[in-house]
């Protein structure tokens, strides 16, 4: 991964890629304090039907399953040259955990009895005293990053993803853990102004929430335009439900009635065999074509007339920015969030109503009908919309952000602040719950 990482750019001198068990293989753990007893666990001896991980024919972990696929009861790691590095034992009935790890001699020295504390130890390990910034972009470890406060670190969330339903009536509930604590965080940073005022609307007041839009590499090969062919459309997309490009292919096909058109489809996911299905009957093979995933698919932008989006809910699609940059106009469901934040309907690209496949195909259709003087009107406003989003202004944002971060920190060092922030929050959710819509959805 590291490997692969260097090769395309993404992991430049300065960054480090940590992941724990490495870490903890590389590093001794100081001896238990004196006096303490620490038990540990009895190793999972090489057996049939036990799932293990190696590498360079070395044993790095040893799996125990309730059954094939079923849940890990107990996982056993190791060191290269063999030596116990942790045992972690699962109670299917309690639902208790132990985690205890060993030094190179194979005593243990420290136990935990959940992974959370287990992530906690160690980032205090990694982080030590110094002044550290952590940037948390996962939903799933969000849950977990909440719980780590410390005076020295700076902890921000950044919500890439809608923080309701689809529909955008509710609440999502796989967010709600950590919607309903914002303020455990120094800083909880959104894509759009938009998604900032339904956040205060849905969850009241909140001073650490900021935005900062996806940003993107300008100087990239997506801005050549050359060899660029009318007709021809692109979409970046997962091939996942929420992504509905089932939408786009129905899409291309009635607009293929009025024009010469074609579709490609850039991404991987477990519907691809539905979407095959879809594009033999509707009989445009020759129209649409499912890429597949490709590291250079961005510099399709350069060379195609408009792209496609019709998911259900967004951030702000990275996709679509990169898109514009490259003069390739867009033609967008108008969803939660960031179509509308970018595109100014009819001046820059296209906004359809989310679902609305006939309106998708007329304004396909529509755009190859327009004059060329208008669509090279339409694509320079495209790339000037997009140039507030490079790198450079982003990154601008993110260092303002930083240090407010940091000032907000350092006011609410003692509790009272923040308890007080706290209250307010739960009241305004209260009163949200009993107003004239559900908050929570399982969506």
């Amino acid at each position: 991964l590291v490997e692969r990482l260097r090769a395309s750019g993404d992991l430049v001198d300065g960054m480090r890629v940590l992941n724990i068990w490495e870490w903890l293989r590389e590093h001794d753990e100081e001896p238990a304090p004196a006096g303490a007893s620490v038990q540990g666990h009895e190793p999972l001896e090489p057996a049939r039907g036990l799932c293990e991980g190696s590498r360079d024919g070395v044993v790095l972990v040893r799996q125990q399953q309730a059954d094939p696929g079923g849940e890990v009861l107990a996982t056993d790691r190791f060191r290269p040259d063999g030596t116990l590095l942790m045992t972690d034992r699962r109670d299917p009935d309690t639902r208790g955990r132990s985690l205890v790890l060993y030094d190179r001699r194979g005593e243990p020295v420290r136990r935990w009895e959940s992974v959370w504390a287990l992530y906690r130890h160690w980032l205090d390990r990694v982080i030590g005293a110094q002044e550290s910034f952590v940037i948390v972009d996962s939903k799933t470890v969000a849950r977990f990053a909440r719980t780590y406060r410390r005076a020295n670190v700076v902890m921000m969330h950044v919500l890439h993803g809608s923080h309701r339903s689809a529909d955008g009536s509710q609440l999502s509930a796989t967010r709600l853990s950590v919607l309903e604590h914002l303020d455990d965080f120094d800083a909880v940073i959104v894509l759009t102004s938009r998604q900032r005022e339904d956040l205060l609307r849905d969850l009241g007041p909140h001073d650490n929430i900021a935005v900062i839009p996806n940003g993107f590499d300008g100087s990239g090969p997506s801005r050549a335009s050359s060899g660029r062919r009318r007709g021809r459309g692109v979409m970046l997309a997962s091939l996942i439900v929420r992504k509905r490009v089932s939408h786009a292919i129905k899409a291309l096909a009635r607009a293929s009635d009025d024009a010469d058109l074609t579709l490609d489809v850039f991404g991987e996911g477990e519907r691809r065999p539905l979407l095959e299905k879809t594009i033999r009957t509707l009989g445009v093979q020759d129209r649409v074509r499912l890429r597949g995933h490709a590291d250079d698919a961005r510099a399709a932008f350069g060379s195609a007339d408009f792209m496609l989006l019709t998911s259900k809910a967004e951030g702000l699609p990275l996709a679509l920015i990169e898109a514009m940059a490259a003069g390739c106009i867009p033609i967008a469901y108008d969803i939660p969030y960031g179509p509308s934040d970018v595109i100014q309907d009819g001046r820059n690209g296209f906004l359809i109503p989310p679902g609305d496949i006939g309106s998708m195909a007329h304004r396909i259709a529509d755009l190859q009908r327009m004059p060329q003087p208008a669509v090279s009107a339409m694509r320079r406003r495209a790339r000037e919309s997009a140039s507030r989003f490079d790198d450079r202004s982003v990154m601008r944002a993110w260092g303002r952000e930083m240090r407010r971060a940091r000032r907000r920190k350092r006011r609410a060092s003692g509790p009272g602040p923040r308890r007080i922030r706290r209250l307010a929050g739960r009241i305004k959710r209260r009163l949200l719950r009993r107003a004239e819509r559900p908050l929570v959805s399982d969506a």
